[in-house]
């Protein structure tokens, strides 16, 4: 799985990082590993997942966690997170 994260402010990409996972752990567990892996990389508090996150991940395997996700202030105005690539089952 490829995971690709955006940090935007202003409509400006900031910074980015793309975390893939090849375990063999489930799709949920590689998302919350890659999230713990760009917090630990960036010194970032956890977001936490929303109603409006869950649901629009569920829809498009993508959601914006902005400033009410997450318990300290950010220095931009929303973290993407993308799924690019699923794992093709053998």
């Amino acid at each position: 799985m490829t995971i690709w994260f955006r940090f935007i402010k202003n409509s400006k990409l900031l910074k980015d990082e793309t975390i893939i996972d090849e375990s063999d752990k489930t799709r949920t567990k590689k998302i919350f590993a890659a999230i713990d892996k760009l917090c630990y990389n960036h010194d970032l508090s956890h977001p936490a997942w929303l109603e409006s996150n869950i649901n629009e991940f569920k829809r498009t395997s993508k959601t914006r966690f902005r400033k009410d996700n997450f318990i300290d202030e950010i220095e931009f105005d929303f973290l993407e997170m993308i799924v690019l690539e699923e794992d093709i089952p053998n």
